[in-house]
């Protein structure tokens, strides 16, 4: 039965077919904005909780699209009481779809690390079940609104006006999801905020055909503990992600903030105080000086009096506060991306007590941009230059360790200057190490690779280059608790189960480096 007479019943049914014509298009921009949503949150998850990684998002992208072809395909199954099935859709797509980033990060919380197939198989069964309803909701609203206004519709203008609201809902979210959802409610809050979203679409539909529907109270009864259980799970969503997260880094988390860019979490237990970036570990108290000290001072010394000093990465301040320890630095300039990093930095007192106040020292510049456009933008020439970045696990660091970007280093080297670079993990992530050491050889640098043993991270890698061979240093600054040296040249010596290995260049046109990684430290984890 129609929702409402014929238009010519009057100016009355005209309006009634109005909003209800309204309320069924804005469903369609509903729907498509929180399937959407549910998409980006579990590849984002999935590159959080497995590794950042493009991997990531595509196997979820594709598996959530054929879900959806899936739906659609299976929608022609439903016959009868149109109204009433999308309801029901509605209600499960706004629950599972709404719940799933909270229910995917409390199960990996409890997991262990053995067990993250299981992981896997749960997080790809949810995209495919979400994907399959959200694929069933678009070809229903067409038909019910095909039913409902059949004389106001010819099918060409039908699937004109559902697309377009279907895409420009799409669009949308895809420009809200990193820019204002993400930093501003985080991944948990903004699934539940979306699933109540879709939840709201079957209350109108309630509403809006409750004359058709037979069994009217039991779908208000479903939609009532559906927006119940959504909005206990927002309001305890704060609470939720401490136990989750804390439960995933074991400690007692201390601060975590998201920015643009990344996820921040700062813990502290009685070993000490450590940092994550996006899950993976960048720091342990206990231990940094091991990196810190190994990373900075075999070039810092070996080049005898630094003047002008280039960190890029490193905005934790560390490897600043290194050096400045040499008397002879008369400016030091820090591209780091991540604004929120340098600030909280430079401002939180536990934070600034780790690197010495080192983001305060009035020898620093800090600039916060992209270190592959600055270094194209830039004409200065520096006598040091500290790579700290963190490692190729996704093509958007890759670039940071491809041929281009050395060539960018080497331009900005004086004559007898020196550029260090982190490297990973040479007896975890052989290939890798190497790769890099060709890609930085194929600028026209000499490399002097190194590594030194980091309790964190385990055997931790390093690669030193310039236009001019290296040599141990004679003297290194007063204080350090690692380096010595008598011990330096044997950083240089590289056992057989980490000795050269032959490699590819890693070319922005082919980031071979990215798959070596993710193949080598997929097999550790």
């Amino acid at each position: 039965m129609p929702l409402t007479e014929p238009a010519q019943a009057g100016n009355a049914a005209t309006t009634r077919i109005s909003v209800a014509e309204l309320l069924l298009l804005a469903s369609v921009f509903v729907v498509a904005a929180c399937g959407l949503v549910y998409e980006l949150a579990a590849g984002a998850l999935a590159s959080y909780l497995l590794g950042d990684s493009v991997l990531q998002f595509s196997t979820i992208i594709g598996t959530y699209l054929f879900a959806m072809g899936v739906g659609s395909w299976l929608s022609r199954y439903v016959e009868r009481q149109l109204v009433a099935q999308f309801l029901k859709i509605e209600l499960l797509v706004g629950v599972i779809g709404g719940l799933m980033p909270a229910g995917l990060f409390i199960v990996h919380s409890l997991l262990p690390p053995a067990e993250l197939a299981a992981f896997r198989t749960l997080l790809y069964a949810l995209v495919l079940l979400v994907g399959a309803l959200v694929g069933l909701e678009i070809p229903l609203v067409m038909r019910i609104l095909k039913d409902q206004f059949s004389q106001r519709y010819a099918l060409r203008d039908l699937v004109s006006q559902v697309l377009t609201f279907d895409y420009l809902g799409a669009l949308l979210v895809a420009l809200a999801f990193p820019l204002v959802l993400v930093p501003q409610l985080g991944l948990i809050r903004t699934g539940i905020a979306f699933g109540l979203l879709n939840v709201a679409v079957a209350v109108w539909a309630l509403w809006l055909f409750r004359a058709q529907l037979r069994a009217f109270k039991a779908h208000a009864l479903a939609c009532a503990l559906a927006v119940l259980l959504l909005v206990a799970a927002l309001l305890g969503a704060e609470g939720l992600t401490t136990w989750a997260e804390e439960r995933f880094y074991g400690e007692h988390i201390v601060l975590k903030e998201s920015s643009d860019y990344q996820r921040i979490v700062v813990t502290q237990g009685n070993a000490g105080t450590r940092l994550f970036l996006n899950g993976n570990l960048q720091f342990h108290s206990r231990d940094e000086y091991r990196y810190h000290e190994a990373l900075v001072h075999p070039a810092m010394a070996g080049h005898g009096a630094p003047k002008r000093v280039l960190v890029l990465g490193g905005g934790d301040g560390m490897a600043v506060r290194e050096v400045l320890r040499y008397p002879s630095v008369e400016a030091v300039t820090l591209v780091e991306l991540d604004p929120h990093m340098t600030r909280l930095f430079s401002t939180l007192p536990l934070l600034r007590r780790l690197n010495g106040d080192a983001l305060q020292s009035p020898k620093l510049s800090i600039v916060n941009t992209d270190a592959f456009g600055w270094l194209e933008q830039s004409r200065e020439r520096f006598d040091v230059i500290i790579i700290d970045f963190p490692d190729p696990s996704n093509f958007a660091l890759g670039k940071l360790y491809t041929s281009s970007f050395y060539q960018l280093v080497d331009q900005h080297l004086a004559a007898s200057g020196y550029a260090v670079v982190q490297t990973s993990s040479p007896l975890v992530a052989r290939r890798s190490f190497w790769t890099v050491a060709s890609t930085i050889e194929s600028a026209g640098l000499a490399i002097t690779p190194y590594h030194a043993h980091v309790p964190s991270f385990g055997e931790w890698g390093f690669i030193l280059a310039g236009r001019r061979p290296w040599t141990p240093p004679r003297a290194l600054p007063e204080g350090l608790r690692f380096l010595s040296v008598e011990g330096l040249p044997a950083l240089t010596q590289f056992p057989p189960d980490m000795a050269r290995v032959p490699t590819e260049v890693n070319r922005l046109s082919n980031q071979i480096l990215v798959h070596e990684f993710e193949q080598e430290w997929g097999r550790v984890h």
